[in-house]
């Protein structure tokens, strides 16, 4: 399955909530590829059952996709995430916790991480406080092979400890960023699944 047409998808609600993940890594990490970027601009926007939670960010971001190019969307990522020095926006949980990069919070998760029998790839310049990273192993958390890792409980502590703490507040910084288009788009996007996460994991409490 594309990872833009979760929207329409038939598959299971897990498989779902770890393609949004998926995407949502992906497009945090990097500017989208062309490939990526050509699924965003094809896919479908209107939901299979009135009332879905996800159809309007969802559109939402499918139009800021077809309305810019990809050179566009790669120099709004350089200029929001990018550059020497201090970023315009910040994509590390450790800053908007403590205010600094590189503290007390990464510590945290490098040991929750390393109790999930994860590692950081040494490829990887960023920190795994990375908001790519920590997506990319709620995608584990949800559709990897290993029950004793993969379950909602372990999904449910990592995302209340890791995720639920400052990414709100990173994407309410994105959104009013007048320099963000695309990744205005991508925020609201993420913002509305991360608050249908919260209510679902709520439940579970």
């Amino acid at each position: 399955m594309l990872q833009a047409q979760l929207i329409t998808s038939t598959l299971d609600e897990e498989t779902a909530r770890a393609e949004v993940y998926g995407l949502l890594a992906a497009l945090f990490y990097a500017a989208p590829s062309a490939e990526l970027h050509e699924n965003l601009r094809v896919a479908v926007t209107e939901a299979p059952a009135a009332g879905a939670l996800l159809e309007s960010s969802w559109g939402e971001l499918v139009a800021a996709a077809r309305e810019r190019n990809l050179a566009d969307i790669g120099q709004e990522y350089d200029v929001l995430f990018g550059g020497i020095g201090k970023p315009e926006v910040y994509l590390f949980g450790s800053h908007y916790l403590s205010g600094f990069l590189n503290e007390k919070p990464l510590a945290a998760l490098r040991h929750d991480i390393a109790a999930l029998g994860l590692g950081r790839d040494e490829a990887m310049p960023e920190t795994e406080d990375h908001v790519a990273y920590l997506c990319e192993v709620m995608r584990y958390l949800i559709a990897g092979d290993d029950v004793e890792v993969a379950n909602l409980t372990r999904q449910r502590e990592f995302f209340t400890r890791h995720l639920q703490t400052w990414l709100p507040t990173m994407c309410e910084v994105l959104m009013q960023h007048p320099k963000a288009g695309f990744y205005r788009a991508l925020a609201v996007f993420a913002q509305a699944f991360i608050n249908i996460e919260a209510q679902g994991f709520d439940m579970l409490a």
